[in-house]
């Protein structure tokens, strides 16, 4: 059965079921010209939005519905996570092709249901239309955060210890799988084909961040490691400095790249989709940040670099060579 048969109406009926996940301050969810909510008092609305296009960011007969509505959902959490808020309101956008199936699509909603009540995050609305050829997808995104409690990527300073909130390069990993048609069915393959479908979105790390004294800046690791602490460089006029032997690499992605003749340093750097968290943190403040992480998190803080005011980005290999880096990670236009 496909879109056409039940009709746009019919299909909002069909999806609504188990959208409204924390019904406090929503006055009208999905059913009207627009929803309606108030929002939590004294705090700042934060509002993202990401647009996903079948061939360009993902290959729909090489996942399931589930798995793309999870990921479409995560990958906008991960910028409130980014900027230590609270993910509160979705509104989803899905321009449908007729080659789409209904089930496809009520799975496509289930990943995100399933995402969306882990953070109390409600969907109460968007849009749906027709498709010539591609299905697309367009989450906007509303949260929110106290206005002395919002992390950017403009305020690093200079000393600040650079770290990561997990492993770096697993998904593009599992992109590579995917695109060769190579099966991802043992221990070590299974889990970079999960890290590239079903990201984890850092909310609550971002949460706790954002409240520790002498955290500075942050960014979530979308297009790749050295095009991300990129942004932050130019943002903050400062200088970036990584050591290649910190760079934290999952043993999955250190077998992966014995497999294929891979560097796995070079494929964190230039990886993308990763979503782990990359923030600056003072030096004096960094022990104590740390300790409180793996207290709260039962995992570690990497440290993998400082801030410098050289305005250079290098990077120090484990022979103390001293090498500079460019962001090389994913470019939506660098084909065109």
């Amino acid at each position: 059965m496909n879109l056409k048969d039940i009709g746009e109406f019919g299909f909002i009926k069909r999806i609504s079921r188990g959208c409204l996940i924390r019904p406090q301050n929503v006055i009208k969810a999905i059913g009207d010209d627009a929803a309606a909510f108030l929002p939590e008092p004294g705090e700042t609305i934060l509002v993202t939005t990401d647009l996903l296009v079948e061939r360009i960011h993902f290959l729909k007969d090489a996942t399931s519905g589930f798995n793309l509505g999870y990921k479409a959902l995560s990958v906008n959490l991960s910028d409130i996570a980014a900027m230590g808020g609270i993910a509160r309101e979705a509104f989803i956008s899905i321009a449908v092709p007729e080659n789409c199936t209904l089930d496809f699509l009520e799975d496509l909603y289930k990943g995100m249901k399933r995402l969306a009540a882990e953070f109390g995050v409600n969907l109460l609305g968007g849009d749906t239309t027709r498709s010539k050829t591609d299905l697309i997808i367009n989450v906007s995104l509303i949260g929110s955060a106290s206005e002395k409690e919002i992390l950017y990527r403009n305020t690093a300073q200079q000393g600040d210890i650079i770290c990561s909130t997990g492993f770096l390069g697993d998904s593009r990993a599992g992109f590579h799988l995917i695109t060769n048609d190579i099966k991802g069915d043992s221990n070590e393959l299974k889990p970079l084909l999960d890290a590239h479908f079903m990201p984890k979105p850092y909310l609550r790390e971002g949460r706790f961040l954002v409240r520790q004294s002498g955290v500075h800046a942050a960014i979530d690791v979308s297009d790749g490691l050295s095009s991300d602490i990129g942004h932050i460089a130019e943002q903050s006029n400062v200088g970036i400095r990584l050591y290649s032997e910190k760079i934290p690499v999952s043993d999955n992605l250190e077998k992966f790249c014995a497999r294929f003749d891979f560097d796995p340093v070079e494929y964190a750097l230039a990886g993308g989709e990763d979503y782990t968290l990359l923030c600056t943190i003072s030096p004096d403040k960094m022990d104590h940040v740390a300790a409180n992480y793996v207290k709260r998190f039962r995992n570690p803080l990497y440290q993998i670099g400082e801030i410098t005011d050289s305005g250079k980005m290098e990077l120090i290999l484990s022979d103390g060579q001293i090498r500079s880096f460019a962001p090389s990670g994913w470019d939506h236009f660098e084909k065109i």
